[in-house]
Parts: structure tokens; sequence; C-alpha cells
């Protein structure tokens, strides 16, 4: 298993910035108001070669009302979940009931504690760090999260025990299949599996936890993993059903592909469209699966008519593969594979730079892009800086001149010339010689 580092610390002493530095992405909204992040979220840190599972949560405070219980109960969740918990305080404002009161909920685990003391961004306030020893923690670190400072040292302490994972030859591929309760995907990994390995009901909310299996397919290893019914927010009240939620977040953020599934019987709902922004947002492969298709009168017709209705309803994902089957009847199973096996290698496709250029230059001569101004958008050169998903970097003369329309008439050209079905791709503008 990743290891998992989360953060915890009362309101507004910069956890989400400091998460959002560490995973080097704007994942965690930053606002100078207490108590906007509420949910825990997920995040994955890569640094030299090895890599560990990052959690955000609300900021903690000894108010008494029902808004700061469901914080504190997901913080306890966190740090149960956690090996490292990263302590944050206010190196600006020092030590108060708050911080001394995180401290004893802490103390009781026997989990690492670090202490991030933030905002210390000059040199006398690193001289007033030594009040925060109060704490009784063995490990303290001066950061600033505004100015990058601190951040090796966090992660050279977080690492030092992680053995190398990135372009490990022995990983094995891992997806995960998600939906609302009771769409079939339990029963889809059994068909799959061929054996009852999950416990299948007509009872939604069977799986309370995420659920490894490994399996041979072709001759080659895969994970696949079950997770707890995705219910909308508004209707997950139970201690256990917020636990489910969130472990089936961190399978999606620690899994290579994401099966979306949804009922042929029930339709698509609202909610879908959310479960599979989440596996988007993650930038990992996706397939689309319609279970149940044994309830589909005359489904060689019917295929037409709900293909139609996929891309009226999530026009965002038209590039996804979508397959019909039936787990119950074990009907179009063997349809899956290729296609979870195609949403992963695009996910990490990596396209040569000149032939690269060679497909935007072509597309910005068939279609150049719009004056603003008086002025226009120059692409001097185009780079693949990154998979999983692919990441495309735009060298450019202004990135302020690119409209959204001219972006998606790019990523529609490179998708038309390079197979990345199955896969969200980032188009990323810098100006010439601006630095990351």
């Amino acid at each position: 298993m990743k290891k998992s580092v989360c953060l915890i610390g009362k309101p507004n002493v910069g956890k989400s910035t400091i998460f959002n530095k560490l995973i080097k992405e704007k994942k965690s909204i930053i606002l100078d108001e207490a108590g906007i992040t509420r949910d825990r979220i997920y995040g994955s840190v890569t640094y030299q070669n090895k890599s560990f599972s990052l959690i955000d949560t609300g900021g903690l405070t000894t108010e008494n009302h029902d808004f700061n219980n469901e914080i504190k109960m997901q913080a306890e969740l966190a740090i149960d979940e956690a090996d490292t918990i990263l302590f944050v305080v206010d190196g600006k404002e020092g030590l108060d009931n708050t911080d001394y009161f995180i401290r004893d909920m802490l103390i009781k685990t026997s989990k690492e504690v670090i202490v991030l003391v933030n905002k210390v961004d000059n040199p006398k306030r690193q001289e007033n760090i030594y009040e925060f020893y109060e704490l009784g923690f063995e490990h303290l670190i001066p950061v600033s999260a505004e100015h990058n400072l601190g951040f090796t040292e966090i992660l050279e302490l977080l690492t030092k025990d992680i053995p190398e994972t990135l372009n490990n030859p022995n990983h094995i591929p891992k997806f995960c299949i998600i939906g609302r309760p009771n769409v079939g995907k339990s029963s889809l990994i059994n068909a799959l599996l061929n054996e009852e390995r999950a416990i299948v009901s007509d009872i939604a909310g069977t799986t309370r936890d995420s659920i490894d299996t490994k399996f041979t397919y072709n001759k080659k290893e895969y994970i696949v993993v079950d997770t707890a019914g995705l219910r909308k927010k508004g209707r997950i009240y139970e201690n256990v059903e917020k636990y489910s939620y969130l472990r089936s977040m961190k399978a999606i953020d620690e899994s290579d592909v994401c099966v979306v599934v949804v009922s042929a019987e029930e339709g698509i709902i609202e909610h879908d469209k959310h479960i599979l922004g989440f596996a988007l947002e993650a930038g990992k492969g996706v397939v689309l699966a319609v279970n149940k298709w044994d309830t589909v009168s005359n489904p060689d017709l019917a295929i037409k008519a709900w293909k139609t209705k996929l891309n009226n309803e999530f026009q965002f994902a038209s590039y996804l593969k979508v397959v019909f089957l039936s787990a119950k009847k074990k009907t179009r199973i063997s349809s899956l594979m290729p296609e979870v096996i195609s949403a992963l290698e695009n996910n990490q496709k990596e396209i040569p730079t000149s032939t690269l250029n060679n497909v935007i230059t072509e597309a910005v001569s068939l279609n150049a892009p719009p004056t603003y101004k008086g002025k226009r958008l120059k692409i001097f050169f185009v780079s693949e800086t990154s998979i999983k998903p692919p990441k495309f970097t735009f060298q450019v003369n202004n990135k302020s001149l690119i409209h959204f329309s001219y972006e998606r008439y790019l990523e529609n050209k490179l998708r038309e010339n390079f197979d990345l079905t199955g896969t969200p791709i980032i188009l990323q503008f810098k100006n010439k010689n601006e630095r990351d």
C-alpha cells in the first residue's frame, strides 16, 4: 500500500496552499475564509522517483456545532488512515488553545507527527519558531507556502523510507469500478473474475470499503478495485458511509483507470455526471460501462439510441469509449478489458515532439488564432511535458490571448491526429522563457 500523509490544523493556517504546492496543482480551494475545505481531498505527491498519497482536511476548531463536528470526524478518519501527520501551525500568530486541542488529539495516536510552522518567510520569524517545540513533537520544520520555502526538507523527511516507485517495471496496472449504489459494480467484478469474490445484494450500499483483487488477463497481471457506491453528498449521513465515500475517492486517486458504471435499467441521472467528473479531474483513464443491458428490450436497436443519449449527457467527455454489458447474465463482459487497456495506454502515451509540432503547425495554418485588441496569439513550440494524463505545454507570445474556443480547437486537432480516446488531456500555455 502507498504511504498516506495527512494535513491537520486549525482554519486559515495554510494547509490547502501546502497541499497544492506538494501535489503541484491547484486541487484544494484557497480562500482567506475559515472552514473552506470541508471534506478530505486526496492527491498524489512524487519526489525523486518516490510517491505517497496526501490528504487535505478541513480546519479544526474548538467551537461546538454540527459543521465543526463533521470536520472533526473527517479529520479523525484522515488521522486513522494516515501513516504520517503534518500538523500545520501559524508562525505569524503563534500558538493558541486550538493548537493545543489538536496537539492533545494527535498525542493519543501512535502516528509520526511533523509540525510545519507555516508563514515563516523572514529570518526574524525563524528565530521565534522555538515556542512551537512546546507542542512536544520531535520534528519541526519552518515553511513558507507562499514563498515556497521548506518544501525540500518536508519531502526528504516524508520519503526517506519509501522505495523508488516511478517507472517501476513491476508496477501492476490498477483500475477501479465506480458508480452510484446498486448499479452492479460488485456483480461486474464477479463476472470479470468469474467467481463470487464480492458480496452481491439488491440492497444498495452492500460494499462499505474498497476491495483490491489481483487477477491475470492475457498473461498479464492487473488489480481491480471494488468501491462503495458514491451517493449524492447530501445523502451521506452515517459515519460509515462517509468513510466509504472517502475511501472510494482514494481508490480513484490511486488507480490508473476508472470504469464508471451506469445502469441501463435506471438510465442516466445528474449524479452519474458528477462521478465521471471525479475520475476526469483526477486525470485518470476512463471507460464508461452501461450495465444491466439484459433489462433493455431490443438491445441491438437500443445501442444506437443509448450512444446518442450518452453523447448528449456527457458532452464534456465525448472522447470516452462505452461498453454495453450485463454482469448478471455475463454477456459482453469480454468487451471491457480491451477498453480498460486502451485507456491505460492512452493515459500514459508519449508523443514525439517533432510530430506534435507538425500537427500544431498545420492546425494553425488551417485556422489561425483570432486577434484580440489588435494582437494575435503566436505558438512557438509545443511539447508533451508529462503523462497520466498527457500534458501538452505550448510556448506562446502572450498566454492571455488564448481563447477557450481556440484551446478546444487545438485539443480536437490533437485528438484527431493521435489516439487519445479514454483519457483527459491537459493543455498548458506559457509565455516564452517563462519558468514553471
